[in-house]
């Protein structure tokens, strides 16, 4: 199983909540849900229920305490390297300038200012 798939599920049957497990690992709502489906189909039961509120399946309190062991086993993730903010720079483009420096397009008037 992959352990990403895991950590969202922990994160998922701890909050017993979608949207606040979503901010707590900092990922849209709807990656976690597709997650959450990948996950399931892996294991061939449903883990959650949403009737009433989300809840643990008996599959889903099955695999909490194995998920949570290859948690701890597995190697810690990887840090996103921070990029550095900078300035835009408008782009200086050549869409409208004509072929040849200082005369103008064929067939164009000039701009009055």
């Amino acid at each position: 199983m992959n352990i990403t798939l895991l950590r969202r599920f922990v994160a998922v049957a701890e909050e017993l909540h979608f949207p606040r497990a979503a901010d707590s690992l900092g990922i849209p709502l709807a990656s976690l849900y597709s997650s959450i489906e990948k996950l399931e189909a892996e294991v061939g039961h449903p883990l959650f229920t949403q009737q009433g509120g989300t809840r643990l399946t008996e599959a889903g309190v099955a695999l909490l305490p194995e998920a949570r062991a290859e948690i701890a086993a597995a190697p810690p993730p990887a840090e996103k390297p921070v990029k550095a903010g900078g300035k835009a720079k408008a782009s200086k483009g050549k869409g409208r300038a004509p072929v040849v420096k200082g005369q103008p397009k064929p067939y164009k008037k000039r701009q009055g200012r």
